[in-house]
């Protein structure tokens, strides 16, 4: 009896391995309704440019009117345009739960001619919300990761983009963002891919793991879990509930195809039912050659250039080549690759097994 209880343990521990093997956390496939990030936008100016500021109008307008709310009045009859200023656009990603006083990354972009920022420094400009309520103000020194340099001769050399620098923790945060968190007796859980199945076991295994009648799957993308009113009861149950894994569902069958770059990507739920395809080109090659006829002695003729055009078919020799019920994706790319199908080959492959109605997934074009 000892050694058989023993080899019921750990078969017990080998199947609890496997069922982990594939567990995701729910911090992994859901996110709290409400708590989000909050886009900022501002304009700014960017000075102590190396004669690679902006050229433009708006930018000693805009100079002036900064000068103005500083005490200094620049006569009418002056043009404020300097080289060494810049006009920007400077936006930023409000975490949740930002508390005044935190500081933010921002990227900051040229908006102007301005050749390059780097070596220049962002005044205080301040962060607006969409509702138009100051939320940040930043400034800084930037961070540019690009370079230009060029000659009198006109030639010129750029390595990634110099318009574009970063200030990490450039913005200090000064408004809070309110969050629904606190509020109500509910905490709604968002499936970042809307999935009946996944929904179904999050609801699951949150019942199970908190009793009964927890947590309720609303649709295919939110799951409704009752949460404690107390505000630190309400964090530590979240904490709980993120941490809790589940194995979830694979993605439904799919292929993605880009017709830009001639990506394709199959994912492993893809089969093909019986098929058989034959794929190949048929190149037709044209080419002139011109040729000069003279004609015989005496014979009264002129020399003329004729054409001569030779015209080669060439058409290559693959093979058909048979889908089986129930293809998995290694047998699918077995097959393409032993005719060395190019990826336009391959996406016609697929598109006509689609429409043979063999192919047994989404096709999706981006």
């Amino acid at each position: 009896m000892k050694q058989i209880k023993y080899v019921i343990v750990i078969a017990s521990l080998w199947l609890g391995l496997m069922s982990t093997v594939h567990a995701e956390r729910i911090k992994d496939l859901a996110s709290v309704a409400g708590v989000r990030t909050n886009q900022l936008v501002g304009y700014g100016l960017v000075v102590g440019l190396d004669k690679s500021g902006d050229r433009t109008l708006f930018t000693g307008q805009a100079l002036r009117s900064m000068l103005a709310r500083l005490g200094l009045t620049l006569p009418p009859n002056i043009d404020p345009r300097a080289r060494n200023v810049a006009a920007v656009s400077v936006h930023a990603e409000l975490p949740p739960f930002s508390k005044p006083g935190q500081t933010i990354d921002v990227t900051v972009s040229s908006i102007g001619d301005a050749k390059s920022l780097r070596g220049g420094s962002l005044l205080m400009s301040p962060l607006k919300g969409a509702d138009g309520q100051v939320y940040a103000v930043a400034q800084g020194n930037l961070v540019v990761g690009g370079l230009s340099a060029g000659g009198l001769d006109g030639s010129k050399i750029t390595i990634n983009n110099p318009a574009v620098g970063r200030i990490p923790n450039g913005a200090t945060v000064e408004r809070e963002v309110a969050t629904p968190f606190a509020d109500g007796q509910f905490l709604v859980f968002n499936l970042h891919n809307a999935d009946f199945t996944n929904a179904n076991r999050m609801a699951a295994e949150i019942n199970r793991t908190f009793g009964k009648n927890t947590a309720t799957a609303i649709d295919a993308t939110s799951v409704k879990v009752s949460a404690p009113s107390d505000t630190s009861q309400r964090v530590m149950f979240t904490s709980m509930v993120e941490n809790l894994t589940l194995a979830a569902d694979d993605a439904p069958a799919r292929v993605i195809i880009n017709s830009r770059t001639g990506t394709v990507v199959i994912n492993g739920k893809v089969t093909v039912q019986p098929a058989a395809v034959t794929h190949g080109s048929l190149t037709v090659t044209v080419s002139e050659s011109p040729q000069v006829v003279q004609p015989e002695p005496f014979g009264g003729g002129e020399t003329a250039v004729v054409p001569q055009t030779d015209i080669i078919v060439e058409e290559e020799n693959n093979r058909m080549f048979v889908f089986n019920p129930g293809v998995s994706l290694d047998e699918i790319v077995a097959a393409v690759n032993n005719i060395g199908a190019a990826p336009s080959d391959l996406v016609a492959i697929l598109e006509a097994l689609k429409s043979a109605g063999s192919l047994r997934a989404e096709l999706i074009v981006i």
